[in-house]
């Protein structure tokens, strides 16, 4: 009787193991334009609690270079996020803007409508479930 409830231990805490290291799957962005080789192209992922609030879950960063550029989010679980890319074309980590508070470098979001005003998350957001997701953005 031992020897099976101590099997049957076993067995389920190598169940629990397993499911606890299931990865998440890849997001893959690509942003179909990059204007020029100026500056940087700085990309972050974010759920509604990161949103245009900083650095977001998973950052990118890389040498500008004009055309489409691919983008690779690893290891993403399950959920509800968005995507914010920015061509800083100055290269100093933010997003410039003029005296009226409009943005002065390229920017992109995922979602599938053009926004007016100000970014939303719920325009922005898409679902990652068991699959990987591919999506594009247009500055």
């Amino acid at each position: 009787m031992k020897t099976v409830l101590l099997t049957a231990f076993a067995l389920l805490t190598a169940l629990g193991t397993f499911a606890q290291q299931t990865p998440g799957v890849t997001l893959t962005v690509t942003v179909e334009n990059v204007l020029n080789d100026q500056g940087n192209v700085l990309a972050a992922l974010h759920q509604q609690h990161t949103f245009m609030k900083g650095a977001g879950l998973a950052g990118y960063s890389s040498q500008a270079q004009k055309g489409p550029l691919t983008i690779t989010f690893e290891d993403v679980a399950p959920g509800t996020y968005a995507i914010s890319v920015l061509h800083d074309l100055n290269a100093n980590g933010r997003m410039d803007f003029d005296t009226s508070g409009m943005p002065q470098e390229p920017y992109g979001l995922s979602g599938e409508t053009l926004q007016m005003g100000p970014p939303n998350f719920q325009a922005s957001a898409f679902e990652v479930g068991t699959e990987d997701v591919s999506l594009s953005i247009r500055f």
